[in-house]
């Protein structure tokens, strides 16, 4: 078993033009990873495969953009989402993450695939307050089910409160980057 890494503070960085990329089977497990991925997690290939895709979890990401990342993957859509991950020596990155399901010819999910590209720092200004609320709320509760719907709810009531979906909420942070426009 994997001693739990404790955060340094440390922020990585990777180059706008690089992609991080990884594959999992249905349940989350890692079954691919690219040489950006290893370089930035700073984890070896073989301490990946095979391991749940939450080893890189940050203790700072809210259970709650998980569970709405689980709840639209599952349904067999697409999702964009702002994440913060941990580093084997303990430092984060932040991405933007491009996840979604792999089919087979019946139709049946088999897999996930994600890819992720920096994320700009005018996105991480309003993402960052954002998350910090949703996880002030689900750290009020002492199961992990319990503080994820709670902060779900927060969040919905959040983006309500500003008439976005979700989606909507992700494509205002950096449209420019999103849309792929010339800076």
């Amino acid at each position: 078993m994997r001693t739990a890494i404790t955060p340094t503070g440390q922020e990585r960085t990777f180059d706008d033009d690089e992609i991080i990329v990884s594959k999992t089977d249905p349940q989350g497990r890692i079954m691919y990873v690219n040489d950006v991925f290893l370089r930035v997690s700073a984890f070896a290939e073989d301490e990946l495969i095979g391991q749940p895709h939450n080893i890189i979890r940050h203790p700072d990401m809210p259970r709650s953009v998980f569970r709405l990342l689980w709840e639209t993957l599952g349904s067999g859509r697409e999702l964009f989402a702002y994440i913060v991950n941990l580093a084997a020596d303990g430092a984060h990155y932040w991405v933007l993450a491009h996840v979604t399901p792999t089919f087979d010819g019946r139709g049946q999910i088999v897999g996930f695939h994600s890819n992720r590209r920096t994320a700009a720092p005018s996105a991480l200004a309003q993402v960052e307050p954002v998350y910090a609320e949703l996880l002030r709320e689900e750290r009020r509760h002492t199961s992990a089910p319990a503080a994820a719907a709670a902060g779900a709810r927060l969040f919905a009531d959040k983006l309500a409160e500003q008439g976005l979906s979700y989606d909507e909420w992700v494509w205002s942070l950096d449209t420019e980057r999103l849309t792929g426009a010339a800076r």
